[in-house]
């Protein structure tokens, strides 16, 4: 039987455990408050999309640097993504298609991870598929593994159209060891004129054939080729490149090495950020 002082202790505990946790509850309730006037102010039910890729990038990365103490970095990232999600949601109720071509698990957690359980997600059986249905919807999202398989062809040529689906977020926001949702993915939307993030720059390459040095000019302007194929077209390349001017810079690269090349932005995204080695161990197991 544990000692009266004990008991008095555990009990002051739990009542401070129970403010803070109504007053948690009362913080989202004004958050709530706000998201309103801010939709009144904003109108965002009439205009798609209310996902702000950079600044949701920049919260996350705060979020992340000012983090200690007990809890889980996992799980923190984890709160905070389900706030996030659903009060977008709040501003300009949208869905989340994901290509389920490897496998649903995997795409289903990270929807789920990073947007939360109050957001629909629509299973679609490609990356082709999935920018079709976001062409096709009012504000809705797609996500789609970054590391494609062929099968399912030049499937960015879907982004190239000026109206087309753009890439707007590489997710996780956060990159670190065992990560819960860490399949690297990317976000599609309508494009964001106001809400465009452009450090890192994603380029459509199409080459009239198949031709050496091309490589070469990507690495030449720091870029990485992240997909690459041949069709009846031709060769075609998916390029991530840091920097605003990264197209233009591209163009010159190529041309300089003799190479006829289209190339066409097909969206950006906010630079790669790790978490710091001593914010991703996890807490080690209380005893028994």
């Amino acid at each position: 039987m544990q000692p009266t002082q004990d008991l008095a202790e555990l009990n002051a505990l739990r009542r401070e455990i129970d403010r803070i946790d109504a007053s948690m509850h009362a913080l989202l309730m004004e958050r709530g408050e706000i998201i309103e006037r801010l939709i009144e102010t904003k109108k965002s039910r009439d205009s798609g999309s209310a996902f702000r890729p950079g600044r949701e990038a920049a919260m996350m990365r705060a979020l992340v640097e000012r983090h200690e103490g007990l809890l889980p970095l996992d799980t923190v990232e984890g709160i905070w993504r389900v706030i996030i999600g659903t009060f977008t949601y709040v501003q300009a109720p949208y869905s989340v298609h994901g290509d389920i071509s490897a496998g649903d698990a995997a795409m289903r957690d990270s929807a789920r991870f990073h947007f939360g359980f109050t957001v629909p997600f629509v299973p679609q059986a490609d990356a082709g598929r999935v920018i079709a249905a976001v062409a096709d919807s009012a504000g809705d999202l797609g996500v789609f593994r970054i590391d494609q398989d062929m099968a399912g062809g030049v499937w960015w040529r879907g982004l190239v159209a000026p109206e087309a689906p753009k890439i707007i977020a590489r997710l996780p926001f956060v990159e670190r060891k065992g990560h819960p949702a860490g399949t690297p993915i990317f976000v599609v939307s309508k494009p964001l004129a106001d809400a465009a993030v452009r450090d890192v720059l994603i380029l459509s390459v199409d080459l009239a054939a198949e031709v050496s040095g091309a490589d070469a000019a990507v690495r030449r302007i720091g870029g990485e080729t992240i997909a690459d194929a041949v069709d009846g077209q031709g060769r075609a390349l998916l390029v991530a490149a840091p920097g605003d001017d990264a197209a233009a810079q591209l163009r010159a690269a190529l041309k300089a090495s003799g190479i006829v090349a289209q190339v066409h932005e097909v969206g950006g995204h906010a630079p790669r950020y790790a978490a710091p080695a001593r914010k991703q161990s996890r807490p080690r197991a209380a005893r028994a």
